[in-house]
Parts: structure tokens; sequence; C-alpha cells
């Protein structure tokens, strides 16, 4: 039986709303088609400005929302228009929504992920079912609702009787442990900051959203005492399963640290250093679990264009080959958003989408609500 899902994704780089029109095919996942949108200048605004307290969020937040659905309606209908299909031939859409806080086991002992969202919006600007809430489900039952990925990395990138990693690096970033070498063991987790903090500094001093190809980062020089700095964030000495986002890893937790130890260094140099907290970050916890010479890591994202970033992972991580995730058959702009087809497809069967293992619930659960169209 065939059948095509769309899978949309956006970021906590907060650049824009990625799309994958995906063909299942007796459970093999093939992409068809891909679209991508950049936020608007206001929208990528709001929704920054939302993920900490601000004046009438609930106002706000349902405006972005909406304002989120029809920016993921017009990847939708270019989708389309590409690949030829009516979205009669469309099973479903899963939605991730626009993720601004994440306290997974905060507060009360369950705490909440909450991502932007309007799909019920969506399913009425297109006329094809919707699945969305991914999350919720795995924080209900004691989970981190994060990383989700890694039973979809296993299906597309694991390779039997190897031990090899994907590692995402959008705004936050996030590494997926596919160990097939005698049975199939999968882990996950988020190891801390992809590009947000980088793409911060940029966007304060050169007005730039990015760092195109980590350029500007490697003009720079690492400052030592920062960098040591950094590196002393508890989260990163947690054993997984953990999650993290924006809620951590702001503006305002970098701005003491800068004041202390990088007051009236060249912001080229800070760029190198947060650059470099990244790869070191990243590193370290995959050494911390078995990232040895001879392995393999595919890395998909934003993060996989920068160059000065990859070429500190392969210096950090001798011995291990690193690549984009290109190099095994999916670019790595449409890894996450395919693999959000993936877990509309399995919601869409009744199927668990989590892994325990990773996430730290209390058993395999279906993800996501459907909002028919």
């Amino acid at each position: 039986m065939t059948e095509r899902f769309i899978g949309l994704m956006s970021g906590t780089s907060l650049d824009g709303a990625d799309g994958v029109l995906a063909q299942f095919e007796q459970g093999q996942l093939q992409v068809l088609q891909f679209a991508t949108a950049p936020f608007s200048v206001a929208l990528r605004a709001e929704l920054l400005a939302l993920n900490s307290a601000c004046d009438n969020e609930l106002h706000r937040a349902a405006l972005a929302a909406n304002a989120l659905a029809r920016g993921y309606a017009g990847v939708v209908h270019a989708l389309l228009q590409g690949s030829g299909l009516q979205a009669s031939d469309i099973t479903a859409i899963g939605a991730h929504g626009q993720t601004v806080r994440h306290q997974p086991g905060l507060w009360d002992g369950t705490g909440y992920t909450l991502q932007i969202n309007s799909p019920a919006l969506l399913a009425e600007l297109t006329g094809i079912p919707v699945v969305a809430d991914f999350r919720s489900r795995d924080v209900a039952a004691g989970g981190q609702g994060a990383p989700l990925v890694p039973a979809f990395h296993q299906g597309v990138f694991g390779a039997p009787g190897a031990l090899r990693w994907v590692l995402n690096v959008g705004g936050i970033s996030n590494v997926s442990r596919l160990d097939l070498r005698t049975q199939s063991d999968v882990r996950g987790w988020d190891c801390g900051p992809g590009n947000a903090l980088m793409d911060h500094w940029s966007q304060q001093h050169t007005g730039k959203p990015y760092d195109d190809g980590g350029r500007w980062a490697a003009s720079g020089q690492v400052i030592p005492a920062l960098l040591t700095a950094l590196l002393a964030e508890p989260f990163l000495a947690q054993q997984p399963p953990k999650s993290t986002g924006r809620d951590l890893f702001n503006p305002a937790w970098l701005a003491p640290l800068l004041a202390t130890h990088a007051a009236g260094t060249a912001p080229a140099n800070v760029q190198a250093t947060l650059a470099e907290f990244t790869a070191q970050a990243i590193a370290q916890d995959m050494q911390r679990h078995g990232a040895a010479p001879g392995q393999q890591l595919a890395v998909c994202g934003g993060g996989a264009l920068n160059q000065h970033l990859m070429q500190r992972l392969a210096a950090l991580l001798p011995g291990i080959q690193v690549g984009s995730t290109a190099t095994h058959g999916l670019p790595p702009l449409q890894v996450e958003a395919a693999a959000f087809a993936w877990l509309a497809h399995q919601c869409w069967h009744g199927l668990p989408g989590n892994l325990p293992a990773v996430t730290g619930a209390r058993g395999p659960r279906v993800l996501g609500a459907i909002y028919p169209a």
C-alpha cells in the first residue's frame, strides 16, 4: 500500500518552515518533494519574544499560531505544485509547530512542552487532515518529549553491525546513538546549544541572521576563559534522558558570562568561542557515550552547512568520519521535516512514535492528535 504524508518543521533556529512530501511503501520512506519558506521578520520576532514572559501572551500566541499555519499552508501548496499532486493524494500532514517553552518534569512533577500551532486552521487552508501536538503525550507519560527523531534516524541511517551517530544542529543540538552491532540499541538526547547563540550574536553584531559557513567564527580567536565558563553549564554534564531549549540557552543566560569573561573583546572572538562551545559540548557528550575511531557521524540541520563547525567536530572527534546526511541519501535540511512525516504516519496507524529509552517515558506511546480535513 502506498501512502503520502507531508512533514512540516520549524525549529529553534526560527529561520522558517521546511516541508517534505514523503511516500511510504511497505514501511519505507522516500522524499518526493522539498520546499521551504523563511519567516517574515515580524513573525520571527514575535515567536522569539514568546520564548520568554511577555505582555498579553495568550492573545499574541494565538495570532502567531494563525500566522504560522498560513506559512505552513504556503509550504504545503508549494509541495503539491512541485509534485503535481492534489490535496486528495495526501493522507495527512504532520505539523510540528514552533516550540516556545519546554519544561518537562518541572514545577508540578509533570511539567509541559508548548508548541505554538493552529492545526485546525491548517486543515481548513489545505483540505488535508493534520497531525499535531507530538510531544505532550510523552511528557504526560513522564518523558522529556524530546528528542523524537532517534527512532526515525534508526530506520533511515542505521547500519546493521555498526555504531553510527546522527547529529542534528538546529537552534539546539541533539544526537542519536544508533548501536546495531548485536541488537537494536538506540539512544538520543539534547547536547546543548546548536546555532541559537551563534545566530543571536551574528544578528546583533553583523545584522545577518546567521554566520554563513561559519566564516566569521573562523576569523576570530577562541577566548579560553569564556569557553571554560560556557562549558561549566551543569546541563552539559547531566546524563540522558535530557532535553533543553531556548528556556536555558538564550541571550539572558549568555550576557553575564560575556560581561565577566569577554568585556571589550572583539565580537569575532566571541563568535569563535560560541562555535567552539557548540562543537565541544557535542564532542564531549558523544565521547562520554562510546564515540570512537572508525565510527561515522552524519550531520543534519542548518549546522551541517557551517563548514567551520563541521571542521571543528572532525578535529575534536579524531578517527570518526564526519559528514552530511546527504551522503546517506537525505539532504541535511530535509531530515527533520521527514521525521515529522514519519511521526504523522505512525500516529495515523496507531503506532508508537517515542522510544522510552530515549525520552524516559514510562512506555511506548502513540504521539499526536489528528484534526480531520
